[in-house]
């Protein structure tokens, strides 16, 4: 085992709520303090720890895939730039939800719930309440807390924390954070779609060898990795040809092949498979190989997430709410209004949301017409009007070329008769 093997397996087995620093573990394992120093990071980027302002770095649960949407309350530290001052052994608890205590204490506990989050000021009777029902405490205004509300924190493992933020200013950054993390969630990754335990090949390995591979498992494809699992290359049915069964793999490989990581997002996956016109990707975690992606697992679950409706708003869909569609002869129409969240600083539709606009509208005259799923290659656009507030607009986009990999597709945004701007949009198409 490696010096940074044998360190994070040391911090995995630390109990939960322990501080560590790098000179600890350095003299501890043995070990130099730049070693030490980057398995924390690693140990930090894979969710056994967390490292927090006036705090230092603390052993926390490692939170499953699915709890990401949650926050823990360790996180929650470090975006209201706040303080622990008790209940430290709680931190790595995901806040489930959080509440303003703006009422009386006789009405708090019919809605503090277990490891729920109150935001309170300085009411000590309302703080020893949440933590007697098992929730945490964040005192805001930077008071400071009594002693007996530290002791029963420490008590009950739930944290009390500070923030010299007002209220209102607090519930506002959580929220924010809250929400990050729901869009995040929705967003499908290579791990949701790939092949675990994958078949492959070593770099000593034959023809013989993938002739053999291939007669198992029908699969003409396979990553070639190293002694130690990092992949190194890939070698396909077209570079096997004619050949004889003793040359090696590792002198007809193809080298260096591009590599995805398990959180790597399922649409910039496909996008790479479309434009590099690859069917299988190497998913690698440290650099070793530990699935692949298939273009054709990739393409299913990419077409699946197109149809999803997503919780949390993006960019995109905030300005396509504000447009009806409806197809017409080889494309499609957008009618809406210029709306307030598509305004530049001098108060006009700005060029970002027009090209949002006249992007979504070229896809979806390819999905609409020719059922197709498609990523973009390139786009002109040209402006010549601007457009006002609470405008009406239309926005027609109509397929000028199909080929059987690409396509081009006119968009034109009109406002009262006018041509406002002008776009070819050339897209190539997701094969199926």
């Amino acid at each position: 085992m490696t010096k940074h093997a044998r360190i994070i397996e040391y911090i995995k087995n630390l109990k939960v709520g322990t501080k560590i620093s790098v000179r600890q573990l350095a003299s501890k394992l043995d070990v130099s303090e730049g070693t030490a120093y980057r398995a924390i990071k690693d140990a930090q980027l894979a969710g056994y720890v967390c490292t927090m302002p006036r705090k230092g770095t603390i052993r926390i649960e490692k939170k499953a895939d699915e709890e990401i949407v949650h926050l823990s309350f360790a996180e929650v530290v470090n975006i209201v730039d706040g303080s622990v001052m008790g209940g430290k052994s709680g931190l790595h608890k995901p806040l489930n939800k959080f509440l303003i205590g703006a009422m009386e204490v006789e009405e708090m506990d019919k809605f503090i719930e277990p490891e729920s989050l109150l935001i309170v000021g300085n009411r000590k009777d309302a703080q020893m309440l949440a933590l007697k029902l098992g929730a945490a405490v964040l005192v805001t205004g930077g008071f400071g807390v009594d002693e007996e509300v530290v002791k029963l924190a420490d008590k009950t493992g739930m944290p009390l924390l500070s923030s010299s933020y007002d209220t209102f200013t607090v519930a506002t950054i959580i929220n924010r954070a809250l929400y990050k993390r729901l869009v995040r969630k929705e967003v499908v990754r290579v791990k949701d779609a790939m092949v675990t335990q994958p078949h492959y090949l070593t770099v000593d390995a034959t023809v013989g060898d993938w002739r053999r591979l291939y007669k198992a498992t029908k699969h003409s494809k396979f990553p070639v990795v190293s002694k130690d699992m990092r992949v190194c290359g890939i070698v396909t049915s077209h570079d096997i040809s004619s050949l004889d069964d003793s040359v090696l793999i590792k002198d007809i490989m193809s080298k260096d092949p591009i590599v995805v990581t398990k959180d790597t997002p399922i649409a910039h996956a496909t996008r790479l498979m479309v434009w590099e016109d690859i069917k299988l990707i190497p998913v690698v975690e440290n650099k070793k190989l530990v699935g692949v992606l298939t273009k054709k697992d990739a393409i299913k679950a990419f077409q699946h997430l197109s149809f999803q409706p997503q919780i949390g708003e993006t960019l995109d869909g905030i300005v396509m709410n504000r447009f009806s569609m409806s197809k017409m002869e080889n494309g499609v129409r957008l009618t809406g209004k210029t709306d307030p969240v598509m305004l530049n600083p001098q108060g006009v539709a700005s060029s970002g949301a027009l090209m949002t606009i006249m992007a979504n509208a070229g896809f979806e005259a390819f999905r609409v017409q020719k059922r197709l799923e498609t990523v973009l290659d390139s786009f002109t656009v040209y402006f010549t009007k601007p457009v006002q507030l609470e405008q009406d607009i239309e926005v027609v986009a109509k397929i000028i070329d199909m080929g059987r990999k690409s396509g081009k597709a006119e968009i034109n945004v009109v406002h009262e008769g006018n041509l406002v701007a002008k776009s070819i949009i050339s897209v190539r198409v997701i094969d199926r």
